[in-house]
């Protein structure tokens, strides 16, 4: 029996089953599929909110907490594994933020001390050449970073691998619970035992605790993505515009994302999507007409009420734990969030005040 069971092989579980093992747990990871090829794989690996201030506090305190994790967990991931999840700080250059939010954005800026730059028409076009001629001005966060989210899920499975048990292509079908105490999960497999379960499911953790009558708000959001072989240089910050963004990856790739769907589990792409995002691209980027599409995907986020995520305590069943929820920002608020639970799990001071991710906090 191990000490803690984990289910969900995303980022966040996986940041949550490294953070048991640190602490010396003994601990069994399960996944329906392979580790990290679900939203983790799909998205961006943008290590901010698109538009931060828009964002509840405990968003922004999960997000600060991990940006500052970020540099010694990928730099410790490359050391332990030889698996570079490229962080690289691009800059996040936002055309669209100063209208009616500048007020706003700045004083969100100076509660959390990120670093902003106002860029008008001259100035702007010499940061980014390739970008469509325009003179109204933009925001530019200088500081933020972007990983290649299946290079860093890679990463922390590898560093895993001796160190916890990882069962993948195994379904969770029921949550074992005993007299208000939870004991595990029956997969095809049969009984897997463990002290305490932590659910890190994704959209599918409101589906798995539906048996115990209190399902937390989390549903299935899908986003496509194109990715374009473009050449280093091309195109340098990350950038945003209507809640569309193209990240520029070291090696000339180009990837350009979103939409946002509500279509259930279907997790297929669709041609309508691809040329909608392929238009919306190549206004933003005109050189884009020129560079060939490599990939056309889709993933699905873990949708909650405020993008706040579920983190902590399943009240009323002693030793069930979820982490989940976190809508578009699982990958930029994934340490702070393990850590957290962790933290809550193993009866640690926490290193955030866990009551705003409680199942029982107001979700408006």
């Amino acid at each position: 029996m191990s000490d803690v069971l984990v289910i969900g092989g995303g980022i966040i579980g996986l940041l949550t089953a490294r953070e048991l093992a640190d602490a010396g747990a003994q601990v069994t990871l399960i996944e329906m599929g392979q580790t990290g090829r679900e939203s983790s794989w799909a998205g961006g690996g943008i290590l901010s909110p698109l538009y931060p201030w828009r964002y509840a506090d405990a968003v922004s305190e999960l997000v600060s907490w991990s940006q500052e994790a970020y540099p010694r967990l990928t730099t410790a991931l490359y050391d332990e594994t030889g698996i570079d999840p490229e962080f690289t700080v691009s800059g996040l250059l936002m055309l669209d933020a100063l209208d009616d939010e500048l007020a706003l954005a700045m004083d969100w800026g100076a509660r959390y001390g990120v670093h902003m730059e106002t860029i008008l028409g001259a100035k702007l076009h010499e940061r980014e050449p390739q970008l469509e001629l325009r003179q109204d001005p933009a925001l530019l966060l200088p500081d933020i970073a972007q990983v290649r989210a299946p290079r860093l899920a890679k990463a922390v499975r590898q560093s895993l691998e001796r160190r916890i048990q990882i069962r993948e292509r195994e379904e969770v079908l029921e949550l074992l619970v005993e007299n208000g105490q939870a004991t595990g999960v029956r997969t095809p497999k049969g009984k897997i035992l463990a002290q305490k379960t932590v659910i890190c499911a994704g959209a599918w953790t409101a589906k798995l605790l539906e048996q115990l009558g209190n399902a937390p708000e989390i549903h299935p959001v899908r986003g496509q993505m194109l990715l374009f072989f473009g050449h280093p240089g091309q195109i340098n910050h990350i950038t945003l515009q209507r809640e569309h963004y193209v990240i520029p990856r070291r090696d000339g790739r180009v990837l350009f994302g979103s939409t946002m769907e509500h279509a259930g589990f279907a997790k297929s792409t669709t041609a309508e999507a691809k040329e909608a995002l392929y238009r919306t691209a190549v206004e933003l980027f005109p050189i884009l007409k020129r560079t060939p599409i490599e990939d056309h995907w889709a993933g699905l986020r873990p949708g909650s009420p405020s993008g706040i995520p579920y983190i902590g305590h399943y009240p009323g069943v002693e030793g069930l734990y979820f982490n989940a929820g976190h809508y578009r920002n699982g990958l930029v608020a994934a340490p702070a969030s393990a850590r957290l639970l962790a933290d809550l799990l193993l009866q640690r001071p926490p290193i955030l005040a866990p009551d705003p991710y409680a199942l029982e906090a107001a979700r408006g």
